[in-house]
This record gives structure tokens, C-alpha cells and sequence, in this order.
């Protein structure tokens, strides 16, 4: 199992289309995924979960994997999260 914190700074955080990209690409990969934001802990691959996390702009989450491509699975989502999910900021 990997981890990896990331600082959410796209304008609208873990929202509506950003949420659902974030799922979409999770999804692509076999390992458990989980996305953290406080407390509250979300699984990756339910659009529905990480709305839950309310993860705004400037939020700190910690994405988690665990299986055959965990490194690769935290890596894209890292970088996805990184890149703004296509967002100007």
C-alpha cells in the first residue's frame, strides 16, 4: 500500500466535473482506491464518496492504493490533481 498528500487547487476543489474525472481515471486501475480529506474518507471510484469528502480549494487529501498497480494508480491521480483537472486557476 502507497500514499501520497496532494493540495487540491483547482478553482472548484473535488466537485461536480473535477470529482467526476478524478473517479474516471481511478477507475482505470485494478487496486483499492481511497481518497482522504480530515477525517472523512472516501472510496475513489464513487463519484458519490468523494463528493461526500467536500474537498474545496486549498484541501490537503491523501490518496491510498492498494494492489497490483497502486504506484502507477497514486501516481495519475496525483498528477491529475496537480494539472488542475484541466481547470484555469
Amino acid at each position: 500500500m502507497i500514499e501520497q498528500s496532494v493540495v487540491v487547487t483547482n478553482p472548484t476543489g473535488l466537485h461536480a466535473r473535477p470529482a467526476a474525472l478524478f473517479v474516471q481515471t481511478a477507475s482505470k486501475f485494478k487496486s483499492d482506491i481511497t481518497v482522504r480529506c480530515g477525517s472523512r474518507e472516501a472510496n475513489a471510484k464513487s463519484v458519490l464518496n468523494v463528493l461526500t469528502l467536500g474537498a474545496g480549494t486549498g484541501s490537503e487529501i491523501v490518496i491510498s492504493a492498494n494492489g497490483e498497480d497502486e504506484q502507477e494508480a497514486v501516481a495519475a491521480l496525483v498528477a491529475l490533481v496537480q494539472s488542475n483537472m484541466g481547470e484555469a486557476k
